[in-house]
């Protein structure tokens, strides 16, 4: 699925300022959608997942988790950074 599809999705929420979705490893499924959220307020990981099922289909849920962060990284024409993101997150789970 592309990550541009859930990530409409989850700026459409009234506290969500930007998002950006990476594919995370996983053994069983190859890889899982992960979600970098610029929140508005006091927005709970739950209530981001929730919202995702409501609006998706149950194949597309966050089953690699939400991430709250300050920005989402981009390029000087506005595109999202998803290797940055990935390779931070990798990183961070010392996943080689």
């Amino acid at each position: 699925m592309p990550p541009a599809e859930l990530e409409a999705v989850l700026i459409s929420h009234p506290q969500i300022d930007d998002a950006a979705v990476i594919g995370i490893p996983d053994d069983e499924a190859g890889e899982l959608p992960m979600a970098f959220v610029v929140r508005r307020g006091d927005l709970k990981t739950e209530e981001v997942c929730k919202f995702v099922e409501k609006h998706l289909a149950p194949y597309k849920k966050l089953k690699g988790g939400v991430k709250f962060v300050d920005k989402i990284p981009k390029s000087g024409n506005g595109k999202i950074l998803r290797r940055e993101l990935k390779q931070k997150e990798l990183k961070e789970r010392c996943i080689k």
